[in-house]
């Protein structure tokens, strides 16, 4: 080689190796120092392969120039030197490249300013991670503006610069190039990648060592072990759980970190342990109470804050700046004040990009987060900025906007060329969507419209195979979306496009089309509806028609079967009487519907007449009672020992009681609990229960059996119909007919009976003011003038006025009456007077008239309504301040034979027009004139078809003309009354008998017991006899509220400590009847004493004692035992009067 080279050229290679290392030094200090952007790509990342490049160039330049010198010679070993000092060379400033590539982080440059102005240079920040400062940007200007030089398209060599229009491609690295050089820079950071040691490799010829991983081989064993690979857990010991009284063990700490559930488990602490967590783990917090408006809001995923000088919101911007992480902006939008910043109330779309994360300030885009200006940041008293991690290459880095203006994209700005090269695989489906977009701000005429591109990309990958988008979906890619809807929703926008005048047209004709189409359609509609009313109220016409006369029919069967039993029963009544029969007892109130309605506690106001049971008394006698409302055991129990008392009153024996449970039946029907808030009358309930029905049926089979019903109905004709048996009352119609006030008079009229003056059958305003003021001129002397309406039951429709107090005229028309004496009941004397009241007799009945039950009618217009709607009587008070009231009860046999059953006096509580009570037998009415009315009044109804139990009311008084006694006709009820069930158990228990000659009732004698003879000494008289005679005060109206809280068997103990009992031998005493098993608030008492004036206190008593006892200060309840108390008294106040009168007569 030395001969090759030889040694005279030595000298003058030398030195080339030196400038060539040299000049190789000084391109590579330059690589690192001014052209370090020159070499980078839009990341900041240095091109290794480059300054490579440039080194192997240097070397290829070293050999040729050696080859070249052949007429010299080179020293082998100066050359190997050279060699060596070049090789390491190049290593060092390799590995110092990689050290300061690694160590050096760059925030990407904001593009957007090469979009908008060619002559702003993006300010990029180098952040060192070393000296924790960045780089002065006043001090890199020069390195930035020649990097940004280095940017623009180079001139060919030829000095020819290219047309800018020209050139497709835009200067930087495609995005292909971008995603390469990002996965080489992820490689080479991450040291536990595969691609790490190829990359370092290909990229950069650096050869790491190949490092095995050891990898531990696991021992194979030849047998498997069997058994548990942890320690047992310590659980209760056997004698805490033999015996819980021994104190429980220590829980250690491994213990309790088992948790709670463990230490339940192995029992160490006990199942039923109150646990306490302290702190707990469940806290409580206020929750918020949002707007209505932000209610229904779909949530914010991201702060979206775009570059766009569309809008400006201060407001926001603030708000979200104070959350974001401070950022560099781009100079333009510090230089500018103009922000954009999406508000709330604008529509988001939710797509498949923003759905993947809730973006935090560490993974915001740069373009996403909000502008501030750049005195923030730059100023000389602000705080350094955090140091950032490097940039992820998986998002976006640019924010691809562009313009619609009249319809039309603007496709030649450098925005949406930038926007169509960067998706350039997808930009079919884009511009469709694009073609949507433009037709839709075509149509409505919009003049301007800011697209955001990587939204429409988004939108565009979402619909390309699915159905075609909505306006809603394409508003969500344009950024001034509220100016945009603003115009889309201003009525009439859309017919300002190229076609408005072919679309307003059209939209002309199709709502006239519409309208027309619409009117027709709803015509036809109604007359649709309209004939299909028709056509329904039509069937059901004909339907109801039909139902009608086949209930018309049956109605008539069932009356003609009715009449034809009741023949029967007549003919064969004579013989029934003598035999053994059933008596089937159907308390039933078949009044009006509204009248049920106005009742309270229907079913207990049909269940008053338990009483009835009391008919097994005659030993051919069995009873079926129907009960109107379900009884409890303690009930039966009661009446199966009040009844089986028949044997010890017949002796006289307390213990010779007998069970008389074969004699009566009480049945309940099911069809209770079917209709519970529905008030019917008990024979409906009967007639809809065929199970009870059937039971009823199977009892009487193979005896004479008959009815004995309450206020007859028309069921109890289907009721009888289905058992076969008769009735023993009128037909329904007869016995509403005569029942009511103006049936009544004409009954008493045609009886002959005195009545008091009154009108009936008064329908109208006119004709009550007429009737009024002539019964008025009439009959001066009445002062208070009464006003029942005909369907009126126990004195609920009764009004009241006082005319005489209130007419200006009443005294000239008593000055009248005096002058004509006996003339005045002449029409002529009366006319004067007539007209005068007829004139007054309006005004005085609207202001001072007034009902009597002001819970049913509120005041008196309300009532007139009623009365004339209905019809009433007017009817006179007597005119006396001494009045008293009896009821008679009669029997009307089916043979017209008459009987009376019963009579007493009645005793008032609530208003003295209401029945609450009576005293047996009557005593104000001498009996051989009250016998003779009963008889004329059953003879009237007897002549009317009547026949069964009826009962009639009258009051008697001193006239004070005359001082003769008085007595009126009042009301006629054709059905079984209360009274007569309590005089049938007053019968009951005490085996005493009504004498109707003499109005008294008496008991047989108690037994005699044998006494030995003793001499009688003189001047002694015989014993005087026993008394027989036996007076009873009898009520079914009771009511007390706190009955309820006191069972029956408290009840009963109660009564016979206060001596509340009745006595067998002396048939005194008091029994009571059980009406209401479940509240127990209504009760039912019977007072048996030798004298009227013993029974009344008696009874007087006992309710103050049961009123005491079950009554506290504070807790008085609802009763009605004080007003009863109260009319009781006033009755003893008189009885005393009389007895003293009798007693000085």
């Amino acid at each position: 080689m030395g001969d090759l080279w030889g040694n005279s050229e030595r000298p003058t290679l030398l030195p080339k190796l030196t400038d060539t290392y040299q000049d190789f030094s000084q391109r590579e200090i330059k690589v690192f120092t001014q052209d370090y952007d020159n070499n980078s790509d839009r990341n900041g990342h240095v091109k290794m392969p480059v300054l490579l490049q440039g080194v192997q160039d240097d070397i290829r330049v070293l050999r040729e120039q050696i080859a070249n010198n052949k007429g010299g010679t080179i020293s082998i070993q100066d050359l190997e030197s050279a060699l060596v000092k070049t090789e390491e060379g190049l290593q060092a400033k390799t590995e110092q490249v990689i050290n300061q590539y690694n160590n050096q982080v760059r925030t990407l440059p904001n593009q957007e300013a090469s979009r908008f102005d060619n002559n702003v240079v993006a300010i990029e920040t180098t952040w060192d991670m070393r000296n924790q400062k960045s780089a002065d940007p006043r001090k890199i200007s020069a390195h930035i503006l020649g990097r940004e030089r280095m940017r623009q398209p180079q001139a060919s060599r030829n000095n020819a610069l290219l047309p800018k229009r020209q050139s497709v491609q835009m200067p930087g690295p495609t995005p292909g190039q971008q995603t390469k050089h990002m996965l080489t820079l992820r490689a080479v950071l991450d040291p536990q990648s595969n691609m790490n040691r190829q990359t370092l490799n290909a990229n950069f010829g650096i050869q790491l060592p190949l490092i095995n991983s050891k990898q531990t081989s696991k021992p194979a064993y030849s047998k498997p072990i069997i058994g548990s690979t942890i320690e047992p857990l310590a659980v209760l010991p056997k004698a805490n759980r033999v015996d819980a009284q021994l104190a429980p063990p220590p829980i250690t700490e491994e213990d309790a970190r088992k948790g709670i559930m463990s230490l339940i488990e192995r029992g160490l602490i006990p199942p039923a342990a109150q646990l306490t967590l302290d702190p707990s783990p469940v806290r409580n917090r206020i929750a918020p109470l949002h707007e209505p408006q932000v209610r229904h809001r779909p949530p914010q995923t991201e702060a979206v804050s775009l570059l766009s000088g569309v809008k400006l919101d201060p407001a926001t911007m603030k708000h979200d700046a104070s959350k974001m992480p401070a950022v560099p902006p781009h100079p333009k939008s510090a230089s500018s004040s103009i922000t954009e910043t999406r508000t709330p109330s604008a529509k988001t779309r939710v797509t498949s990009s923003s759905l993947r994360q809730v973006k935090t300030p560490a993974t915001l885009k740069t373009y996403e987060m909000p502008i501030q200006p750049l005195e923030a940041y730059y100023g000389p008293k602000n705080r350094e900025p955090p140091p950032t991690t490097p940039a992820s290459g998986d998002f976006k880095q640019l924010s691809h906007r562009f313009a619609i203006q009249n319809g039309r994209t603007r496709d030649s700005s450098s925005e949406f060329i930038a926007f169509k090269q960067h998706y350039c695989l997808t930009w079919g489906s884009i511009v469709t969507m694009i073609k949507h977009i433009e037709k839709m701000l075509t149509s409505y005429a919009v003049p301007v419209a800011f697209v955001n591109g990587d939204r429409l990309a988004d939108l565009a990958m979402e619909f390309e195979l699915e159905r075609p988008p909505t306006e809603d979906d394409l508003l969500t890619v344009i950024i001034n979306r509220e100016d945009v809807e603003a115009l889309i929703g201003r009525p009439g926008r859309r017919f300002k496009g190229p076609r408005g005048k072919d679309l307003a047209a059209t939209r002309i004709q199709s709502s006239w089309r519409m309208f027309k189409d619409r009117s027709e359609y709803l015509e036809y509609r109604r007359r649709k509806w309209a004939s299909g009313v028709i056509a329904i109220s039509w069937i059901m016409h004909v339907k109801m028609s039909k139902v009608k006369v086949k209930l018309k029919v049956s109605r008539e069967e069932h009356l003609e079967n009715f009449r034809r039993r009741a023949r029967k029963l007549a003919m064969s009544w004579d013989r029934i009487k003598q035999h053994r029969r059933t008596v089937i007892h159907i308390p039933s109130l078949g009044l009006s519907q509204d009248i049920r309605d106005s009742i309270n506690e229907f079913g207990i106001r049909q269940n008053t007449q338990m009483a009835r049971l009391c008919d097994i008394r005659d030993p051919n006698v069995d009873v079926i009672f129907v009960s109107p409302v379900p009884l409890s055991e303690e009930t039966l129990q009661y009446y199966s020992k009040l009844l089986g008392l028949k044997s010890a009153v017949e002796s006289g024996v307390v213990e010779d009681q007998c069970d008389m449970g074969e004699k009566y039946k009480i049945i309940v029907p099911e069809a209770i609990k079917s209709f519970p808030a529905h008030r019917m009358c008990l024979s409906t309930l009967l007639k809809y229960s065929p199970r009870t029905l059937k039971r009823i049926k199977h009892l009487i089979k193979g005896c004479d059996a008959y009815i004995v019903t309450g206020v007859p109905h028309k069921d109890d004709l289907s009721v009888a119909d289905y058992l076969d048996v008769p009735i023993l009352s009128p037909e329904p119609e007869v016995a509403h007919l005569y029942s009511t006030k103006s049936g009544c008079k004409r009954v008493f009229a045609s009886a002959g009976v005195e009545v008091p003056p009154s009108e009936f059958d008064v329908y109208s305003i006119g004709q009550l003011h007429e009737c009024l003021a002539q019964l008025v001129t009439e009959n001066l002397t009445v002062k208070r003038w009464l006003f029942k309406l005909d369907d009126c039951y126990d004195g609920r429709g009764i009004g009241y006025c006082d005319i005489a107090e209130h007419l200006e005229c009443y005294q000239w028309a008593l000055k009248e009456s005096r002058r004509y004496g006996e003339k005045w009941n002449k029409k002529w004397a009366q006319e004067a007077a007539y007209i005068k009241i007829h004139a007054e007799i309006a005004d005085v009945l609207a202001k001072y008239a007034r009902p009597v039950h002001e819970e049913l009618y509120e005041d008196w217009s309300k009532f007139l309504d009623a009365f004339l709607s209905q019809g009433g009587v007017i009817e006179a008070t007597p005119p006396s301040d001494s009045i008293t009231s009896l009821t008679v009860d009669m029997l009307i046999e089916p043979t017209g034979r008459a009987n009376v059953l019963c009579m007493g006096d009645q005793i008032h509580a609530e208003t003295p027009f209401s029945c609450w009570g009576v005293s047996m037998p009557q005593s104000s009415v001498e009996p051989d004139v009250l016998n003779a009315v009963c008889k004329k009044v059953a003879e009237a109804c007897k002549s009317r078809g009547i026949i069964g139990y009826l009962s009639v009311d009258f009051v008697t008084f001193i006239d004070s003309k005359t001082n003769d006694q008085k007595l009126w006709a009042l009301d006629l009820s054709l059905h079984y009354s209360d009274s007569l069930a309590m005089f049938q158990l007053m019968s009951y228990v005490s085996n005493g008998k009504l004498d109707l000659s003499t109005h008294t009732f008496n008991v047989p004698p108690p037994p005699q017991v044998q006494k030995k003879r003793r001499r009688r000494l003189a001047g002694q008289d015989d014993e005087p006899p026993p008394n027989t005679s036996r007076y009873a005060v009898m009520s079914t109206r009771l009511l007390h509220t706190n009955l309820a809280v006191v069972h029956y068997s408290v009840f009963f103990q109660m009564c016979r400590a206060h001596g509340i009992g009745y006595d067998i031998k002396e048939k005194q005493g008091t029994v009571f009847t059980l009406l209401d098993s479940f509240n127990r608030e209504h009760l039912g008492m019977l007072t048996i004493g030798d004298n009227l004036q013993g029974a009344l206190a008696t009874f007087a008593r006992n309710m103050s004692v049961i009123h005491q006892e079950i009554s506290a200060p504070n807790m008085q309840g609802e009763t009605n035992f004080k007003l009863a108390i109260t009319d009781i008294e006033s009755i003893l106040g008189t009885t005393v009067e009389n007895a003293e009168d009798t007693e000085a007569e």
